[in-house]
């Protein structure tokens, strides 16, 4: 693999970043701790065995093929790859920050990416292990994968959940799940110690359910949620997408309740959100909003904003302060300052061959965004770019890898 630098050299930025994030380190965003993650005594330190702790943050890109179905690891701190075994017919790849979710029409493969950040609120902590495959998840096309620190619920395209103990995929197993009883409209979610569920109450609506971890209901906050699609786990709660804009779930002091967050005005169904993109841990969510605009949502304002772009391939933003970033059909990266909905800044073309409205798509272009740099894939160049969002979205790196990566995820956040 060749690594070709834009800048003269990494070492200062590097050092900094250890001085900085040496010991416990804060989060920048929002410094509250979440109210939907557990106190620091209840928290998993995030230790197993063979694993070391990090100064700072192990970022790694899981890449695949999804023609061929070549994986791999690339490791941002020390450029290394990783091959993983073959795996065919994967239509789609997610992560919850440690493993990589392989999702293929007869099942799901587990893939330890050997890199994961341990949040308690207030203080992190980084971690390292070797790259392992761990099995298989029942459920094939369709499949949807959520976690958090203690357990990770897999639905499937019937509506039907199960719960896997987050230790045994520690281990290295992926254990005998719970079932949970009935089938659900959407994806269940771990949060706050509890399973945030949609179940359906006719003409297309749900009603969210909150479940303990054995399945058991224990509350059923107001409003409904037309039609949903698409979720995001944020330091406020828990968005749903509705038909009229978002619904949020939120905890507090083992109260749950949901709020609408609507658009404020009426939103055609292909211009609608119904498939969130941001930085783990932001309160800022992305989306494309049809053709040409990005719906933008503040969370911690209840806000909705509409940025007019040109077509639009990707989109992401790293939260309050940063840009929107969107891949457009030009193959260039634009930046959007949120506020004014204004062009800040534009690079040159990175993709010579960007597929006509890709978003969404399996093995479309997407942006990963950290919380210093932001990773676009380039299937046809077989490469990745590092892009430095912060200073005019300049090429940091350039990783070139032996595979076409269309598929990517960043763990390690």
């Amino acid at each position: 693999m060749l690594v070709r630098r834009n800048v003269t050299s990494l070492a200062p930025a590097l050092l900094a970043a250890v001085l900085a994030t040496a010991g416990c380190a804060a989060r920048d965003e929002d410094p509250e701790p979440a109210s939907g993650r557990a106190s620091s005594s209840a928290t998993p330190h995030g230790y197993v065995e063979g694993a070391t702790e990090a100064a700072e943050q192990q970022s790694r890109l899981l890449l695949g093929d999804h023609t061929t179905g070549e994986f791999r690891v690339l490791d941002l701190i020390t450029g290394d790859v990783h091959r993983t075994a073959r795996r065919t017919e994967v239509t789609g790849l997610t992560t919850d920050g440690r493993f990589g979710y392989l999702h293929a029409t007869d099942g799901t493969h587990v893939l330890d990416s050997g890199a994961w950040t341990v949040d308690h609120g207030d203080h992190v902590h980084y971690y390292r292990a070797k790259i392992q495959d761990v099995g298989e998840l029942p459920g094939g096309t369709g499949t949807s994968v959520r976690s958090d620190a203690g357990v990770t619920v897999v639905t499937g395209a019937d509506g039907k959940a199960g719960v896997h103990p987050r230790a045994d995929l520690e281990k290295g197993e992926t254990g005998t799940p719970v079932r949970l009883p009935g089938r659900y409209a959407a994806p269940v979610v771990p949060y706050a110690e509890h399973l945030v569920a949609l179940t359906r109450v006719g003409d297309g609506s749900a009603r969210v359910v909150v479940l303990d971890r054995a399945g058991r209901r224990v509350a059923s906050p107001e409003p409904e949620c037309e039609d949903p699609k698409g979720d995001a786990v944020t330091r406020r709660g828990i968005v749903l997408g509705c038909a009229d804009g978002a619904l949020l779930v939120h905890e507090q002091d083992g109260t749950f309740g949901a709020e609408k967050i609507p658009y404020g005005e009426a939103v055609p169904q292909n211009e609608r959100a119904a498939q969130f993109r941001h930085r783990p841990g932001s309160t800022t969510l992305t989306a494309p909003a049809g053709r040409d605009a990005v719906w933008v949502l503040d969370v911690t304002e209840r806000a909705w904003s509409r940025v007019e772009t040109g077509p639009v391939i990707a989109a992401n933003t790293a939260g309050e302060g940063a840009p929107l970033i969107v891949l457009e059909d030009d193959g260039a990266l634009h930046g959007y300052d949120i506020s004014s909905g204004k062009e800040t800044a534009v690079t040159a073309p990175l993709l010579a061959d960007v597929p006509a409205a890709a978003s969404g798509r399996a093995g479309a272009p997407v942006i990963e965004v950290d919380r210093s740099r932001a990773y676009l894939n380039d299937p046809a160049g077989k490469r990745v770019y590092e892009i430095d969002y912060n200073d005019s979205l300049r090429v940091a790196r350039t990783f070139d890898v032996e595979v076409r990566p269309s598929l990517m995820v960043e763990t390690g956040r």
